[in-house]
């Protein structure tokens, strides 16, 4: 949980700073495998911070490298985004005013880091809440072009967290459709047109049972991403992940197709 901002819709940066070696790092990853999983997205916390001796978060990636065939890291994009990662998502929550009201004075250090990176896959990652709904479709554009593609999800209240950040279903409509429309003018929205249209009354069938998570005390959760760590609410679900996923399960083509195209990466397609 170790991070270097504080961001208003976050939970996890005033919880305990647990340490993680990197033995206990291998472990996690050798048990999720074990447990079926086969994609992994390293979170924080910030992962660009986690050291351990001379080892650092790359070490991480080339391990579940061996394992996984697609590994991922998600990042506030503060610090350099040279990663060997498949693919790196950075957290961005508005237009630069918007974006440091909500996470802190670090919107034009994030910009200038993707610029600077070599990594062929940046997302923008995006949690849409009542500061910045009003703003989407102009980040959509400001967005575009420098970034890879775009992921959009729902702001969750962690047991009661930022509740004054929660859109209403009429909101969330609003802002989908806003979404859908710009996807339909090809820009790179990454979320299938069967999530978004999902994500509008939360009516989709979850099969949490695959997804599992790994705390920084080494504790293994298999289900909801909420469970363990704030009170677990279906109804305001707006983790799109989920949904994608829950979808391509249920055989909804246009989500299995985001996830190809998201997830696989020319190493993997190499030496299928």
């Amino acid at each position: 949980h170790l991070c270097n901002l504080k961001c208003r819709h976050c939970p996890f940066w005033k919880k305990e700073k647990l340490s993680f070696s990197f033995l206990q790092a291998k472990n996690s990853l050798k048990a999720l495998y074990d447990l079926g999983v086969r994609l992994v997205i390293i979170e924080g916390g910030e992962p660009f911070l986690w050291k351990d001796n001379s080892y650092d978060i790359r070490d991480v990636v080339a391990e579940a490298k061996k394992l996984f065939f697609s590994v991922g890291i998600t990042t506030n994009g503060t610090l350099s985004l040279e990663a060997n990662s498949d693919i790196i998502w950075v957290s961005i929550d508005g237009l630069k005013k918007t974006h440091d009201l909500l996470r802190g004075e670090s919107f034009d250090r994030i910009m200038a880091n993707i610029k600077r990176s070599t990594h062929p896959k940046i997302y923008a990652h995006t949690t849409i809440n009542k500061m910045n709904q009003g703003e989407i479709a102009e980040m959509v554009k400001f967005l575009s072009p420098k970034v890879k593609g775009l992921t959009f999800q729902f702001h969750y209240p962690y047991s009661g967290e930022a509740d004054d950040l929660v859109l209403t279903f009429e909101e969330r409509k609003i802002v989908l459709d806003e979404l859908i429309k710009l996807k339909k003018d090809e820009f790179p929205i990454a979320n299938s047109y069967a999530c978004l249209q999902a994500l509008k009354d939360n009516k989709w069938r979850c099969h949490s049972w695959m997804i599992a998570s790994v705390e920084p005390d080494g504790k293994l959760t298999q289900g909801c991403y909420i469970k363990g760590r704030g009170e677990v609410s279906c109804k305001k679900c707006g983790f799109s992940a989920h949904t994608e996923i829950s979808l391509a399960y249920s055989g909804v083509i246009e989500s299995i197709k985001a996830g190809k195209k998201i997830l696989l990466s020319s190493r993997r397609l190499v030496h299928a």
